[in-house]
């Protein structure tokens, strides 16, 4: 299976459980998950970057604490732009982006080596 592809389906997995966990996180679907994923993918990939450099002045004063809040807005817009995905607000959004980032870094870490 090609990198990217499982890549995908372990981010689908990581946002699945979290969902479960956190709540304020709401599912409505599989297709969700996998939309979900897709979106997350785009967002992290455009959205967030132009939010960490906007906001890099408040960034450093709060030496790296803001980061947080940028990758709250990442993840409540995710929820906002996939249909069947929905973000309760500031607080689920914040607890869901950590909560997923240590999911998904365990989840990656069982995915066999690319260079082997």
């Amino acid at each position: 299976m090609p990198q990217f592809l499982l890549t995908w389906l372990i981010s689908a997995i990581a946002l699945l459980i979290t969902a479960k966990i956190v709540p304020g996180l709401a599912v409505a679907s599989a297709t969700a998950v996998v939309v979900g994923a897709a979106v997350m993918g785009l967002v992290n990939a455009i959205v967030k970057p132009i939010l960490v450099i906007l906001t890099l002045p408040l960034t450093i004063l709060t030496l790296g604490l803001f980061l947080f809040v940028v990758n709250a807005i990442a993840f409540a817009l995710v929820g906002y732009l996939t249909p069947g995905f929905t973000v309760g607000g500031f607080v689920p959004a914040l607890i869901g982006s950590i909560v997923l980032s240590l999911i998904s870094g365990l989840l990656n870490r069982l995915l066999p080596d690319e260079n082997s």
